[in-house]
C-alpha cells in the first residue's frame, strides 16, 4: 500500500450532510435569489409589465435559469407596449447561438439585445400602427445584470453600500444634447411646440410629430430617426446583492434616483413598489401612469435587504465602478470582496446600428447562405449587403468585414441613418 493511500485511509470521513452544506453554500454564492414586487396607477393605461422568472438558456435545463423584467411605456395607444411585450424577449434569444457556455452567452447578451430590439421595431412597422413605446428590459442571469432601455423609463441600482447608480440613459431631446444633434443630422427638426404663433412652450420635440423622445420602438409617423437602439449596460455584482428599481417616467418626474432608492429601503420588494408609487404620488399627483418594479438580488440568508445608513457621496466613482478591461475577461483574480461593489462588464449607447453589430462572421459562410444579422433570415448573399463594406454584396474576392443584413433591414438601417427618410403618416402630437 502507499503512503498515498495511506494518507488518505487515516483522513477523518467527512459526513455527506456536510458536504451537501457546503454544495448549498457554493450554490448560494452562484445563484442568488431573485425576488420582484410590481405596483401602478394608470392614468391612460398604457404601461405594461414583463416579468418571467422562469427562463432557460437550455430549454430543459433548470440549472440555466435566468429572470427577466422589463417596463413598456406606451404613448399614442397601446399597441407598440402590447407588441413589445410579446415579442422581445424571444427576438433577442433567436439572436444568440446555441450551445454556447454561460460566460458566452453572457458576452453575446449586448449584441443580441441590439438585434432584438430592432427586429420588434420592423416588425411593429409592418402592422401600419403609428403607436410607440419606452422599453427598459432587464435580464438577470446569477450575480449579472443587463440592462437594455430606449426612451426615458429608467432602471437604478442600489446597492449594499449604499450607492445609487444609473443603469440607463434617459432618452429625452431636452436632455441629451448628443440625440439631439443625432436627430438633427438625420433629418429631423427638434423645437418647442408653438401655438398659433405664440411663444414656445413645453419640452423640446421632434418634428413632425411631436415626440419628445430620441429613441423607442414604434413611432413610424414621426420619423425612422428615432431609433430603436438601446442604451445597454451589464454589471456584476458582489454576492452581497442589491436592489433594481424600474420605473416609468411617472416615477422618476416626481422623484430622484436618490429619494426612490432611501423611500424603500429595508422592506421587501413587495411593498418597496408600492411605497415609491406612493411617495411619487405624493410629490406630483397622478398625472401620468406610474409604474413600478422592485427586483432584490439577494444571498438566501438574506431575505431582506437590510436597512443601510446613508453613505456620504465623495467618494471616488472609481471605487464604486471598475471598468473591466478588454482583456481581463480571463483573470480569476478580477474578483470582488468589497460589499456593495459592482464590477462593470459592458456600456454602450451608439445610436449607429452598424457600430453595434460588429464585425461577426454571418452563419453558414461556406454553404453560400448568409444570415441577416437582425431577422435572423437565411438568404443568398445577394439578395443584401455586409454593412461595412459598401452598397453591396462584396465579391468573393474581398475578405470579409460585417455581418450579413438582408433589403429590409439594410433599408432600416439606412433610414435610422439619415440616408433614406421616412414620410410621416400622420402629424401628431405625442406626450
Amino acid at each position: 500500500m502507499s503512503n498515498t493511500e495511506l494518507s488518505r485511509m487515516k483522513q477523518p470521513l467527512v459526513p455527506l450532510a456536510t458536504l451537501i452544506g457546503r454544495d448549498l453554500r457554493n450554490l448560494k454564492i452562484e445563484k442568488p435569489i431573485v425576488k420582484y414586487g410590481q405596483a401602478g396607477l394608470a392614468r391612460k393605461g398604457e404601461d405594461y409589465f414583463l416579468i418571467k422568472t422562469d427562463c432557460q438558456r437550455i430549454p430543459g435545463d433548470s440549472s440555466t435559469l435566468f429572470s427577466v423584467f422589463a417596463i413598456l411605456d406606451g404613448h399614442n395607444g397601446m399597441s407598440a407596449a402590447v407588441f413589445a411585450k410579446e415579442n422581445i424577449l424571444s427576438n433577442v434569444t433567436s439572436a444568440i447561438p446555441q450551445d454556447i457556455s454561460r460566460d458566452e452567452w453572457l458576452q453575446a447578451l449586448p449584441r443580441a439585445l441590439v438585434v432584438g430590439f430592432v427586429k420588434t421595431d420592423i416588425e411593429f412597422q409592418k402592422k401600419g400602427e403609428t403607436s410607440g413605446t419606452t422599453a427598459t428590459f432587464v435580464i438577470i442571469d446569477g450575480w449579472t445584470v443587463t440592462v437594455a432601455s430606449v426612451g426615458d423609463s429608467r432602471c437604478i441600482l442600489d446597492t449594499q453600500g449604499g450607492v445609487v447608480s444609473l443603469l440607463t440613459v434617459d432618452h429625452r431631446l431636452e436632455e441629451n444634447v448628443e440625440e439631439r444633434e443625432r436627430v438633427t443630422a438625420s433629418g429631423g427638426e427638434v423645437g418647442r411646440l408653438n401655438v398659433y404663433g405664440a411663444n414656445e412652450v413645453g419640452p423640446l420635440r421632434c418634428w413632425p410629430g411631436g415626440l419628445c423622445l430620441s429613441r423607442s420602438i414604434g413611432d413610424t409617423d414621426v420619423g425612422e430617426y428615432i431609433v430603436p437602439i438601446p442604451h445597454v449596460k451589464q454589471v456584476k455584482l458582489s454576492n452581497a446583492g442589491g436592489r433594481l428599481i424600474i420605473a416609468s417616467d411617472g416615477i422618476w418626474d416626481a422623484l430622484s434616483s436618490d429619494v426612490a432608492a432611501k423611500s424603500c429601503r429595508g422592506l421587501p420588494a413587495e411593498l418597496a413598489a408600492k411605497l415609491v408609487v406612493k411617495e411619487a404620488l405624493r410629490s406630483r399627483g397622478l398625472k401620468d401612469d406610474t409604474t413600478c418594479l422592485v427586483v432584490d438580488i439577494i444571498p438566501s440568508d438574506y431575505p431582506v435587504l437590510p436597512i443601510i445608513p446613508r453613505k456620504k457621496y465623495n467618494m471616488l466613482i472609481s471605487l464604486f465602478f471598475r471598468k473591466k478591461s478588454q482583456n481581463s475577461s480571463n483573470k480569476a483574480s478580477n474578483k470582488l470582496s468589497a460589499v456593495g461593489a459592482v464590477e462593470e462588464l459592458f456600456e454602450e449607447g451608439s445610436a449607429v446600428l452598424t457600430e453595434r453589430l460588429g464585425k461577426e462572421s454571418p452563419f453558414n459562410m461556406n454553404s453560400g447562405i448568409f444570415r441577416c444579422a437582425v431577422c435572423q433570415v437565411d438568404q443568398p448573399p445577394g439578395d443584401g449587403l455586409a454593412v461595412n463594406s459598401g452598397p453591396y454584396f462584396p465579391s468573393a474576392s474581398k475578405s470579409w468585414e460585417g455581418p450579413f443584413l438582408c433589403t429590409n433591414c439594410r433599408k432600416k438601417k439606412d433610414a435610422m441613418e439619415g440616408k433614406r427618410l421616412s414620410i410621416p403618416i400622420v402629424d401628431s402630437i405625442v406626450i
